[in-house]
């Protein structure tokens, strides 16, 4: 399906684009729909070029040596993929996969890197989101190295936590129990635990789509070891 200018507006990169080079970028590009848990990016892919989400959830994900699937960050609407391997011409270090029915469309590498590197904007956005990547890449191996499943439960719902309109810190869309699972190197049936013990207490609250976190003092006091659940 041919990818729409106002569509191409909504996108980081692009928003700031004339009219004129949206209309040439969109007539090399196509929208495609993936289903949940279809893969986007293949590892060691050369030819992907850069990737654009326009509605849903992908998850860049890596394997261990013994073949664990271990979940590496979340790529939201609006925001670019691939950028790596556009940059360096290196394979893809990691396998991008639909969490969610989603919508996305690419960019061939030579108009990627034109659209990157074309003004001190562009420049701006993709040195901004190396350095969010860099540091999501060190919140999660922090995340890692704490001693127990339920703090590292904890420690990534309090890192999935964003500052809502009302003020209030919310997850939107969470993950499910597997996918928190794979982050934190540990069991789906943990996670559930974890969970029912912070919905019980009130530290976090379903509303909708969305776990509002209630008590983000306790859920942090939880990740630093500060509070564990009774073993009764």
């Amino acid at each position: 399906m041919p990818i729409l200018i106002p569509i191409l507006q909504g996108l980081r990169l692009f928003d700031h684009l004339p009219q004129e080079k949206l209309a040439e970028l969109a007539a090399t590009m196509s929208e495609r729909r993936v289903e949940r848990r279809q893969v986007v990016i293949t590892r060691g892919q050369t030819d992907a070029g850069l990737g654009f989400l326009i509605e849903g959830r992908l998850q860049a994900v890596n394997f261990t040596l013994d073949g664990r699937e271990v979940g590496l960050e979340f790529i939201g609407d609006g925001d670019f993929f691939g950028e790596l391997s556009v940059i360096d011409g290196h394979p893809a270090p990691e396998y991008i996969i639909a969490v969610a029915p989603s919508r996305l469309t690419f960019l061939d590498r030579e108009h990627a890197r034109e659209l990157m590197f074309a003004s001190p904007r562009s420049a701006e956005a993709v040195a901004t989101r190396l350095a969010e990547r860099m540091r999501r890449v060190a919140s999660h191996r922090a995340v890692l190295a704490l001693p127990s499943s339920f703090q590292r439960v904890c420690a990534q719902l309090a890192l999935l936590a964003q500052q809502g309109v009302d003020g209030r810190r919310v997850i939107v869309m969470p993950p499910t129990h597997q996918e928190i699972a794979i982050m934190v190197n540990t069991s789906r049936e943990t996670v559930t635990r974890t969970l029912q013990f912070l919905l019980g207490q009130k530290v976090v609250i379903r509303a909708g789509n969305e776990l509002v976190v209630q008590q983000p003092d306790t859920l942090q006091d939880a990740a630093d070891g500060k509070v564990v659940p009774s073993k009764g």
